[in-house]
């Protein structure tokens, strides 16, 4: 889980450094069909959902103890792939929380993320957001397919 959130953290700020370097100038790159990169900054939460509201941060807070609950108490962490998966979250939401730790903004992690990923049919997003929903959906999956613990 740990090797799985580092790796996530560091690609998330890489990219995130990348594309504040590479499109501040407000130019779009168009890649393939609908994929281009367009730099653009967050301050709500996921996908900007709740911008204005300043629900970021709980957000962000609140998936990590999310995954701190999954890793002490539930079963589908025990299990690889249930690891990836967690570790998929934490080290999504660890980038989120670095940006609105580090980046302008108001208050206690006020500060907007990064995002440059656009489908042009879906919020533009960045690399932190396509794992936190790619472990989500994961934990999800493999919860649905564990069997259920024993209680005696």
């Amino acid at each position: 889980m740990a090797l799985a959130g580092t790796v996530v953290l560091v690609a998330d700020q890489l990219t995130k450094s990348w594309a504040v370097s590479h499109l501040a100038d407000g130019h779009t790159d168009n890649l393939v069909g609908s994929l281009r990169l367009r730099l653009t900054s967050n301050s709500g939460s996921a996908f900007s959902l709740g911008s204005g509201a300043n629900l970021g941060p709980l957000i962000a807070v609140l998936a990590l103890v999310v995954v701190v609950v999954l890793v002490f108490h539930g079963q589908t962490t025990r299990t690889r792939l249930g690891a990836l998966a967690a570790g998929l979250v934490a080290g999504g939401a660890l980038g989120n929380v670095v940006d609105r730790a580090v980046r302008a903004g108001g208050g206690f992690l006020g500060g907007h993320v990064i995002d440059f990923v656009d489908l042009q049919w879906w919020p533009v997003f960045n690399v932190a957001d396509a794992a936190i929903v790619g472990g989500a959906i994961g934990l999800v999956v493999l919860g649905l397919r564990s069997p259920p613990s024993d209680p005696a």
